[in-house]
């Protein structure tokens, strides 16, 4: 069946957006339900041609769409947020990778029979793992935060280092293809580094340069940057074959860590272009593989993806981690989640075209190959990661953190003191001055939308379990219960009443807006109100002496209980739906406003 190109163009992206859809419901890397979808669409029914549907741009289309992936990743590179980690990362993304290039490219040496050259390229493709399917696996498995943070950083480092490496090793390809001299080659890789790293770190002084003295409107500095991102990849590759990757790369992490240059707005405006980039990218490769490739592979390429899988993974973890504070069960869980990612698949696709024109030998292999590894890792590993996790006893135990949506006085108040009672929270604002406010006072924070791309894929929710809506406005609460009801299910997502008179169809139906925080009557405005004149949360101890009766009658003061901490250390959220009834051995949080505060004062003496 022949379909139009509009009408293939069209097949793709609504495809694309159900499997990232698909996998936000299900809780797993899109990535598989992805080339799924491109096998079933391509090599099985024949409804999609790539080849003839881009015909001659597909591979500059490709390589373009590589270099703001890796752009967009590098972006969120910053070196301060790896303070503590950086010796385990360093070491994972420099001799871990290593050692899993080696064991990969010996295994596919003598077991495939690749070239050494190919082999070498081979294991550089899947050295990289990725935060698009690392991300949304940490969220399912919950693992405990040592092992969760490593496992990110892991993800987001290694993805620019081994597409350069990958960039390097076909470098080696093609000079020895061509020349036979590995000395020829050596110089390439050498030239590829220098003028990728010169062209990246220019651009990037540039681009703080222009942002930071705003001298670009706010609507065109996503498109200044763009515009650059593809200049600069662009021009490396002219001067030196295959530098680009290293420019944008190069290009993203110095910009990233400029001092005084705001790029949350061009991240956000990246991250989503990127998640449609890799869709679509993702079903388009995925159509242009054969099923016969991937079935003539036979049972010893499936012995390669069990050396990566139990022998050059656990290599690599162990020599990372040798001397680390980790213990062997976090070590395990480390050694076991691995999954491949969009770099591997783009950039194999990218290399096996070129290098089947340059006449290189089992060049056809490559593709096949590095997708039987992205499909094997991503489904073993999205199946067992979690059980596995639970076995080795370093799942989190269960979700006591708080994700308040608000760092306005309302939000820190309750954030600290939740803090003081040891549960995690992180309070998520767009208003910088809150967030600097909150940090002030100690309180994790997140600086952005809660309902942005940037927050699926980098807001870290392992530990948290509730969500508490405690912005003033209140379209954001409601949006935020909406998006996390499915993360931390619909019993656990919480916002502040809405408070009006208007008629009920100018309102959002309360099934959209989780349970009511506190009481029908704890707005925003009014707690803020509480709060200015000299109200406190305080913890109170219920006792057989003193109840909870006896805790909401005391003489002279207002009481709102917030919370009620039980014996086991849970917390339950007083609502307007349901109220906890603390007993002997509990605690209740709440706002207390004294009336008359010379009386209490008496009193309490």
């Amino acid at each position: 069946m022949e379909l139009s190109v509009p009408f293939q163009l069209a097949v793709i992206t609504v495809v694309a957006f159900l499997c990232q859809w698909a996998s936000w419901r299900i809780k797993l890397p899109a990535i598989l339900p992805l080339l799924i979808s491109g096998l079933l669409l391509g090599s099985v029914t024949g409804l999609i041609q790539p080849r003839d549907l881009f015909g001659d741009l597909l591979l500059p289309g490709v390589s373009l769409a590589v270099s703001i992936i890796l752009f967009e990743g590098a972006l969120t590179l910053r070196f301060d947020e790896i303070r503590g980690l950086e010796k385990t990362v360093r070491r994972l993304v420099t001799w871990g990778a290593l050692v899993t290039w080696g064991v990969v490219t010996l295994s596919a040496w003598g077991l495939l029979d690749l070239p050494l050259g190919l082999a070498l390229l081979f294991g550089a493709l899947v050295v990289v793992t990725g935060p698009t399917v690392i991300v949304p696996l940490l969220r399912s498995v919950r693992p405990k935060a040592s092992v969760a943070r490593l496992l990110r950083w892991e993800g987001i480092v290694i993805d620019p280092l081994g597409a350069i490496l990958a960039v390097l090793a076909y470098e080696l390809v093609v000079a020895t293809g061509q020349q036979g001299a590995l000395l020829h080659g050596l110089w390439l890789f050498f030239q590829a580094i220098a003028v990728g790293t010169v062209i990246g770190a220019v651009v990037a002084f540039i681009l703080s340069f222009l942002l930071a003295r705003q001298l670009v409107p706010e609507y065109l500095r996503s498109f200044l940057v763009l515009s650059m991102v593809i200049g600069s990849f662009v021009l490396a590759n002219g001067l030196s074959e295959e530098s680009g990757l290293v420019a944008v790369t190069v290009a993203g992490i110095v910009l990233a860590n400029r001092k005084g240059v705001r790029t949350d707005d061009i991240l956000h405006f990246k991250e989503n272009l990127s998640v449609m980039l890799i869709s679509v990218l993702f079903i388009v490769l995925a159509a242009r593989l054969e099923m016969d490739q991937l079935l003539s592979l036979g049972a010893t390429a499936l012995l390669v993806l069990a050396i990566i899988q139990l022998v050059a993974r656990p290599l690599s973890v162990w020599v990372s981690t040798l001397g680390s504070s980790l213990n062997w069960r976090e070590k395990a869980l480390l050694a076991w989640i691995a999954p491949r990612g969009i770099v591997a698949a783009a950039v194999s696709a990218l290399f096996a075209q070129r290098l089947q024109e340059n006449g290189v030998e089992g060049a056809d292999l490559l593709v096949p190959l590095t997708f039987m590894v992205i499909i094997g890792t991503v489904a073993l590993q999205s199946v067992t990661a979690r059980p596995l996790a639970r076995l080795l006893k370093v799942a989190e135990p269960g979700p006591r953190g708080f994700l308040i949506i608000g760092a306005n006085p309302v939000a820190r108040a309750v954030g600290e003191a939740l803090h003081e009672n040891n549960f995690p929270v992180i309070l998520i604002d767009s208003s910088w001055e809150s967030i600097r406010a909150a940090r002030m006072e100690g309180l994790g924070t997140f600086y952005g939308n809660p309902v942005s791309s940037h927050a699926d894929q980098h807001l870290d929710l392992v530990g948290y379990g509730k969500l508490l809506g405690l912005s003033p406005r209140r379209e954001l609460n409601t949006m935020a219960t909406m998006r996390y009801r499915l993360e931390f299910g619909e019993a656990n997502v919480y916002s502040l009443p809405w408070v009006s008179e208007k008629e009920d169809k100018h309102e959002v139906a309360a099934q959209h807006r989780g349970a009511t925080l506190f009481s029908s009557e704890a707005s925003y405005a009014r707690l803020a109100s509480l709060i200015s004149q000299g109200a406190e949360i305080r913890r109170t101890r219920i006792t057989d002496e003193f109840s909870f009766d006896a805790y909401l009658k005391v003489e002279d003061r207002q009481v709102l209980p917030l919370f009620a901490i039980d014996p086991r250390d849970r917390a339950h959220v007083f609502t307007a739906e349901s109220q906890p009834e603390p007993k002997p051995g509990w605690a209740v949080i709440g706002l207390i406003k004294e009336e008359q505060t010379e009386k209490a004062e008496k009193a309490e003496k």
